[in-house]
C-alpha cells in the first residue's frame, strides 16, 4: 500500500500549484465537454490522446470508475495571449514534466497510475493514429481530461481553487487514477 503522506511530503518539493487526493466519483464526465475537443482544439483526430482515439466519453467514464483513488495535481504559467491556442499548448510542456515526476515517485512506491494530463501526445513526431496504427509507446502517453469529457471546474470549485487567475495565466491538472492497495 502506498504511504500518501510520504507521498505528498515529497510532492512539496515540485513546482505544483495543488496536489491531494480526491475522490473520483466526484468527476463529472460529460460530452458536452467533448466539444471543445471537436470545435477548438487543432489536435482532434490526429493523436490516440485526444478523441475519438481514446473513446467513447462512456468508455471513458468507466475506464476512470475502474480506479478508487485518484491524486490530482495542478501547474499554473503564463502566457502573453490566453485565446491563442497554440501558444497555450505549447507551455503544457512544463506540466508534463512535472506530471512524470510524479508518476516517478507513485511508481516508486509500488503504484502504476492511469494518467489523464494534457497531452494531445507529444511523444512520436507522427503519431501512428493517422497511419490506423496502435500507439507506439502507450505507457508513455498521458491522454488529456477533456479527451475523457471530464468537466473539471466543479470539483475545482468545491476544492477553492481557482482557475482563472487572470486573462494571460494558463492552469493544468492532471489526474493520477491508482487503486488503493495496488
Amino acid at each position: 500500500m502506498m504511504d500518501k503522506d510520504l507521498l505528498l511530503a515529497k510532492l512539496q518539493e515540485l513546482p505544483l500549484y495543488f496536489c491531494d487526493f480526491i475522490d473520483p466519483k466526484k468527476l463529472e464526465f460529460s460530452d458536452r465537454i467533448r466539444w471543445i475537443c471537436e470545435n477548438e482544439c487543432p489536435m482532434y483526430g490526429k493523436t490516440w490522446a485526444c478523441p475519438p482515439g481514446v473513446g467513447a466519453v462512456a468508455e471513458c467514464s468507466e475506464k476512470c470508475e475502474k480506479f478508487d483513488q485518484c491524486l490530482m495535481i495542478s501547474t499554473i504559467t503564463e502566457v502573453s495571449d490566453i485565446t491563442n491556442i497554440y501558444e497555450t499548448l505549447s507551455t503544457r510542456g512544463d506540466h508534463e514534466a512535472v506530471t512524470d515526476a510524479v508518476e516517478a515517485l507513485m511508481k516508486a512506491e509500488g503504484v502504476t497510475p492511469y494518467i489523464l494530463s494534457t497531452e494531445a501526445c507529444a511523444v512520436c513526431d507522427r503519431c501512428a493514429y493517422l497511419d490506423g496504427q496502435p500507439c507506439r509507446y502507450p505507457e508513455k502517453m498521458h491522454p488529456c481530461v477533456e479527451s475523457h469529457g471530464i468537466n473539471i471546474l466543479p470539483l475545482l470549485e468545491e476544492l477553492g481553487l481557482p482557475f482563472q487567475f487572470g486573462e494571460n495565466v494558463v492552469t493544468w491538472v492532471s489526474l493520477l487514477f491508482f487503486k488503493d492497495g495496488n
